[in-house]
């Protein structure tokens, strides 16, 4: 058993760290989850458990417990919506969980080598973590789900959004995590060490100081806008269903009846809000764009775009795209970039496809759109258009954002069921209208349809499960914040730079007296 208590604790802390996310939001768990991993790493070290790679085991173990908790939503969309049983549906969120949690521990695999003197660790430990989110961006296409500083929203460290984004809010919290981890082993000697006392202050100090941050304009408003969203709840199990397609039509031309009485300026339906293809309602797209003309209220929606592209082969094919349409003054299409897999396209393809139903959901043949696109104009501002899944991604959502006043998502979570997932996305979705400085407007088809200010701070909500419209006032939004000009450079250089100093002091160990640990004695022999 005893084997067994430093894996098991380990998950336990990365459970803990679930509560800190929406709709729990009780954000010291955060702390208290990443100061338990860093304790456990220390008593690792001085015992010598776990050998060499002692640090990958727990965060492996870590991430177990923070994605089985944490993405247990993953699940729901499996066997609910995807078609499997219980028994696969099991499987393959268990294999879900195991890849997500190697990710995060593969830098993990050096914090071994920054036990021996405090303030190595206390650099290495934040520098790494950040490592492992950032890894988890972009390998396999990129997961950037349950980062530690989603949480932080409300709190002081907030206003270092803007400035070092969501990564950057989670470094700090990882630092002042690792320094609560030293004090309760005993390792930081504040009275005989003034560097130690200085590292406990920095850490301290991070915490008012964005505060102090939080009071900077970022961005200069422009122009109100009125805005009015449609939120249909088409039911994810009918919602392609050929004989529910009027009722889905109906409801969306019934919200847009309603909101068009209140004198707003654009209406916004969510994610693939009319289930066809583009081409398959000609009557409708014309309707649509003939309506907008003589109202003069811009409509934003989502619907899967599809055209004939002839390669050099000379064979035409039909690509869909799941996109975001303008009809009005101004009419033009988005593409959506960043795929989900499986949902919208299946990895390798021709081994999968028909093998298990999952492999085969309604939408999964979606192909992407170009890199570089043009912002969607509507009501005489220029909105970046993310769609679902993208808002997740700090650097696209602020490459975008820099040719746009306003930041647009729409969504269809209803994937999700009623699961914290949806909660999670809408808190992401928050984070980066605080990252970018701008208003922030999510239509959704179940919820949550939302409009966030640039605090990050929602305004205005419905309630998830209804079939209800929503209006508010947002305003355009010019400038750049530190992050949107950076970009990850920033954030990666300040990680280079925390781990070559750790590497440095971590040299010196022995002119500030630190022992040598267990696990250094045993790696030398």
């Amino acid at each position: 058993m005893r084997k067994l208590f430093l894996p098991l604790a380990s998950a336990a802390a990365g459970g803990l760290m679930t509560l800190s996310f929406a709709p729990f939001d009780f954000w010291p768990s955060g702390l208290l989850s990443l100061a338990l991993f860093a304790w456990l790493n220390l008593y690792a070290a001085k015992t010598g458990r776990l050998g060499k790679r002692a640090g990958f085991w727990l965060a492996f173990c870590f991430g177990l417990g923070l994605f089985a908790s944490g993405g247990s939503w993953v699940y729901i969309s499996i066997t609910d919506f995807g078609g499997s049983s219980m028994a696969l549906g099991l499987l393959l969120t268990g294999g879900f969980v195991a890849i997500m949690a190697a990710l995060l521990a593969v830098p993990f695999l050096l914090i071994g080598r920054f036990t021996g003197n405090p303030l190595s660790f206390a650099l290495a430990f934040p520098a790494l973590w950040f490592l492992s989110e950032w890894l988890r961006t972009w390998i396999f296409t990129g997961f950037p789900w349950l980062f530690a500083g989603y949480a932080h929203i409300g709190t002081w460290l907030a206003g270092w959004a803007p400035v070092l984004s969501v990564y950057g809010i989670g470094l700090l919290l990882a630092l002042s995590a690792a320094c609560l981890a030293l004090l309760a082993t005993g390792r930081l000697q504040l009275r005989e060490q003034k560097a130690h006392l200085a590292l406990l202050i920095t850490a301290a100090l991070t915490w008012p100081a964005g505060a102090l941050l939080s009071q900077a304009a970022w961005t200069e408003a422009g122009e109100e806008i009125a805005v009015g969203l449609v939120q249909a709840n088409i039911p994810q199990e009918k919602k392609w269903l050929p004989e529910f397609r009027g009722e889905t039509i109906s409801r969306y031309q019934e919200g847009t009846r309603q909101l068009a009485s209140q004198n707003v300026d654009v209406i916004i339906w969510p994610e693939a809000a009319l289930p066809l293809l583009y081409s398959q309602a000609p009557n409708l797209m014309q309707a649509l764009q003939r309506n907008a003309e003589q109202t003069g209220i811009d409509l934003i929606s989502g619907i899967l775009y599809d055209r004939i592209e002839t390669p050099e082969n000379g064979n035409p094919r039909r690509l869909v795209h799941n996109s975001a349409a303008v009809f009005g003054r101004s009419p033009h299409v988005y593409h959506k970039r960043h795929l989900v897999p499986f949902g919208e396209y299946v990895p390798l393809e021709d081994w999968l496809r028909g093998t298990i139903e999952f492999f085969d959901l309604p939408t999964s043949f979606i192909r992407p759109g170009p890199d570089e696109q043009q912002p969607l104009l509507a009501a005489g501002a220029g909105w970046a258009p993310l769609i679902c899944y993208e808002i997740v991604y700090p650097a696209l959502v602020s490459e975008s954002a820099l040719s746009s006043e306003v930041l647009l998502t729409i969504s269809n979570d209803a994937w999700f069921g009623a699961s914290i997932g949806p909660l999670q996305h809408m808190q992401m979705a928050q984070m980066r209208a605080l990252e970018t400085g701008r208003y922030l407007v999510r239509a959704t088809n179940t919820g949550v349809t939302a409009i966030v200010d640039p605090r990050g701070h929602i305004v205005e909500r419905l309630p998830q499960f209804e079939q209800a419209t929503m209006t508010g006032k947002i305003r355009a939004k010019s400038g750049a914040t530190p992050f949107m000009l950076l970009g990850i450079w920033g954030m990666l250089a300040l990680a280079a730079v925390m781990l070559a100093a750790a590497l440095l002091l971590q040299r010196t160990r022995g002119a500030a007296g630190e022992p040598v640990l267990a696990s250094e004695a045993a790696e030398g022999n």
